[in-house]
């Protein structure tokens, strides 16, 4: 959700900020973290949008922002120099006063993590606290590249996931376009054909054709009908409470339920391990990764695992005890606890959980895109049959 909050702090002035969070409240605490004091707050509604398609909203990219800064950082060139150019020569509008006020920060003489946090809702607090670990040992390009290796590694899965997708999404989408096809346009063309014969049909015949004479006689209806349940459809799937609902269904079924907690536990433990390489402290790290399990149980448990580990559990115990770990990845904890190099362990943990999510996803959808065919297909042949049902027993009287 797009919050527009227009906040006050010294010595910048009243400023328009505009955040993505759940909800206003969340928007204010993270603006008031930031120490500005809000003015004022509202959601700014828009239409869904593809990417970029169509003129759609522009959004800031941290992963290319890092990757040029990271390039020309390496070719020699100053810190200020180097945001200077990339802001220059944007020609988004987001950008370019993303990076004109890192410019101005910068040229203040903030460091550059102060510079990132101030500006709220662009760059994540991951981002933020790996650049404020590099400054601690003056290695920011090293920094930057691991969290480009992270991102990439952060997005793999779902990238996968989303590939696998594509075809069954394709193959329904023409499936159902073929049956609306067949129930819109052919079956009332014969519902006229066989208006004579009456009680003569099948009766699943019967109700098939007077589907077809009702679609004839009342086509704009229908029409009309089948684009409100369109977007009512549409609408309900880009509410945050019917999502939340749609997730606790899917978190109940027992095999996408656990493939769904060991994503979210990949997501964690490889972020909890690149902030442990960069220097942040366990417990820092486990606060900071708090808002990527989304599962109730999960954010619950991590509470709980992270306050027994300040007061002195170990970490393979704690994550044991609260669900955050899988026994292999319990078992991997005990060895990087007792080798003194947690987060390479953590690291190798969320490789584990992803080759799993990988292979998961490679068998469901070499199983799902077979059934959705043959499901598709006696859907057709269904209807099919039953238009021609008649001309085959017309065909048999005559014999």
């Amino acid at each position: 959700m797009n919050i527009q909050i227009k906040a006050y702090r010294e010595p910048d002035g009243v400023t328009l900020l505009r955040i993505d969070a759940a909800g206003i409240a969340e928007a204010r605490l993270h603006v008031e973290s930031q120490g500005y004091r809000v003015i004022a707050a509202q959601r700014q509604w828009a239409l869904p949008t593809l990417g970029r398609i169509g003129g759609g909203r522009q959004r800031f990219s941290v992963a290319l922002f890092t990757q040029e800064l990271v390039a020309l950082l390496e070719a020699g060139m100053s810190l200020v120099e180097t945001v200077e150019i990339l802001s220059r020569k944007s020609r988004q509008s987001d950008t370019a006063r993303i990076l004109t006020e890192l410019t101005r920060q910068l040229r203040e003489g903030r460091s550059f993590s102060r510079a990132l946090d101030g500006i709220p809702g662009a760059f994540p607090s991951l981002y933020i606290a790996t650049v404020k670990s590099s400054e601690r040992t003056g290695n920011l390009v090293e920094a930057l590249r691991r969290y480009l290796a992270y991102h990439d590694q952060l997005h793999a899965v779902r990238d996968k996931v989303i590939s696998a997708s594509v075809y069954p999404i394709l193959l329904m989408a023409v499936g159902l376009l073929v049956v609306f096809f067949l129930m819109g346009y052919v079956v009332p063309r014969f519902a006229h054909v066989y208006e004579d014969l009456g009680n003569k049909l099948p009766w699943m015949s019967r109700v098939l054709m007077n589907w077809g004479q009702f679609v004839s006689e009342y086509a704009w209806w229908v029409l009309a009908v089948v684009m409100l349940l369109v977007s009512i459809i549409v609408y309900a799937a880009t509410r945050p409470s019917v999502r939340a609902k749609v997730m606790q269904s899917l978190w109940r079924l027992p095999s996408i339920g656990e493939h769904m907690r060991i994503y979210q536990l990949a997501r964690f433990t490889r972020t909890v391990a690149m902030l442990l390489n960069g220097g942040v402290p366990l417990v820092t790290a486990l606060d900071m990764a708090d808002d990527l399990l989304r599962q109730p149980a999960l954010r619950d448990g991590l509470q709980q695992a992270s306050r027994e580990v300040r007061e002195g559990r170990t970490v393979s115990d704690a994550f044991g005890r609260h669900g955050l770990a899988t026994e292999v990845g319990m078992r991997m904890l005990v060895v990087g606890e007792r080798s003194g190099n947690l987060g390479e362990m953590m690291d190798r943990i969320a490789k584990v959980y992803d080759d799993e999510i990988a292979r998961a996803v490679e068998w469901f959808s070499r199983l799902l895109e077979p059934l959705l065919m043959v499901a598709i297909g006696l859907v057709i042949g269904f209807v099919v049959l039953l238009m021609y049902m008649p001309i085959f027993e017309l065909a048999t009287s005559i014999q």
